[in-house]
């Protein structure tokens, strides 16, 4: 007996059409997977087992082989457990007319879901891509994780099936309780909730909200240079909030960036604000640019149409730092592996801020600094030449002046609402400029 089902393979952010044949014939009971699997997806074979037999549900006592075609892509991840899962319900009941596997079976509908030894179906990474990859071509029915609703509902003109658990599936193929499909499209924008912190903290200091502004305005990469305590954590940590909001369309790319990582948080299901992402000097170049056995995005993706913060730039390795250049270039990273080529987008705003100095206090009027010229060199050597003349902006902050900040004397600071205007009317003045040339 003989059937199989379609589902998906994530290559980066392209979902990839793969079908779970699954063959049940007599012989002594064994249970093998073929086609590039990797443990996650061997390991399925227990999983499976023990959700149908804590279900209530016959698993065949056969040989069952299941293969995921194409057999030369490698297939990593745990969303294989439902459509396998399907498959082996589909031989097992062959004698029974079974009316809802036509389309399970026929490649109109694909399917995807983690299998919990109690029968229960977990969430998965990456379920936005795949839906969106699949739909390209011409799939528009989907069986998902009852978690991934809010999700997958981004996707317009797609009927998805919520499945809660095996037993729920079972149930739809053999005609028992058919599960409810519920149209995609519907999702309502909600805002994240991010609590940006407001530039109106912020006295004194002018010439560098200006120079943020205008970097935000090109979304130019922006570095600060200037002694500790002077405000360049704050000012960068503040950025986001005077970035135009993102549209739609942006949305949907951050948050398919977002759901192959596995960052969307419980709940979430559109990321509509700009991200933020500051990792530490420690990172690695993998977590960095993206990588790993199997392909993730890095810090650079995250980042994507927000603000990438590198704070304390020349603590990072000079290796790590110049692996930016590229995507700083092209907006995109690819990443190559022996069976592998995948891309990710990257274009995010650099914002970046250094010491002058080791010590910190080169050029500072109130302390004196304790490097020899040597230092000060090795220090700001660090930062490649060809990596400095990607960041656009150059600032020199220095210590603010104490009539700037004291309560009693100092103006009213610049809001970062009244900032955004500023950027708003820039982009606006920009796109009526170049109008028909991009």
């Amino acid at each position: 007996m003989y059937s199989r089902v379609l589902t998906a393979s994530l290559y980066g952010l392209s979902g990839e059409p793969t079908w779970a044949e699954v063959d049940c014939e007599n012989g002594l009971p064994a249970f093998s997977v073929v086609g590039l699997a990797d443990q996650s997806v061997r390991e399925a074979r227990e999983r499976i087992r023990a959700s149908m037999e804590n279900c209530g549900l016959s698993f065949p006592a056969k040989r069952i082989t299941v293969n995921l075609t194409p057999a030369n892509k490698k297939k990593e991840g745990s969303h294989y457990d439902l459509p396998v899962a399907a498959g082996i319900l589909i031989c097992s009941l062959k004698d029974k007319v079974l009316p809802g596997a036509a389309d399970l079976c026929g490649g109109k509908a694909a399917c995807m879901g983690e299998l919990t030894l109690d029968g229960r179906v977990n969430a998965v990474d990456g379920v936005l891509p795949m839906i969106m990859g699949l739909k390209k071509r011409g799939v528009d029915k989907f069986f998902i994780p009852e978690a991934c609703l809010p999700e997958a509902m981004l996707v317009k003109d797609v009927y998805l099936y919520p499945v809660s658990s095996i037993t729920c599936l079972a149930d739809h193929i053999t005609g028992m309780e058919s599960i409810s499909p519920v149209k995609g499209g519907s999702a309502q924008v909600v805002p994240s909730g991010t609590d940006v912190p407001d530039f109106v903290d912020i006295k004194g200091q002018d010439h560098v909200k200006r120079a943020a502004q205008i970097a935000a305005a090109g979304m130019h990469g922006m570095l600060m240079a200037g002694p500790p305590g002077t405000g360049k954590t704050m000012i960068g940590k503040r950025i986001p909030g005077i970035l135009p909001k993102l549209t739609y369309d942006e949305m949907l790319e951050v948050t398919q960036v977002y759901s192959a990582a596995g960052e969307l948080k419980n709940g979430q299901s559109l990321i509509s604000e700009r991200p933020f992402r500051a990792p530490h000097h420690s990172v690695t170049k993998a977590a960095l640019i993206g990588g790993g056995g199997r392909p993730r995005p890095g810090e650079i993706s995250l980042a994507h149409r927000g603000v990438l913060f590198l704070d304390e730039i020349a603590e990072f390795q000079s290796h790590i730092l110049d692996s930016l250049r590229q995507p700083l270039e092209d907006g995109f990273v690819v990443i190559n592996r022996l069976n592998t080529r995948v891309s990710f987008p990257a274009k995010f705003m650099l914002v970046a801020a250094m010491n002058p100095c080791r010590c910190g206090y080169y050029g500072d009027p109130v302390k004196q600094c304790t490097c020899t010229e040597h230092e000060r060199r090795q220090y700001a050597g660090k930062i490649s030449g060809p990596l400095m003349d990607r960041i656009d902006l150059h600032v020199s902050v220095q210590r603010p002046i104490y009539d700037d900040i004291n309560i009693g004397n100092a103006k009213s600071a610049v809001s970062s609402s009244k900032l955004r205007e500023g950027v708003e009317n820039a982009m606006a003045i920009q796109k009526e400029r170049y109008a028909g040339e991009v």
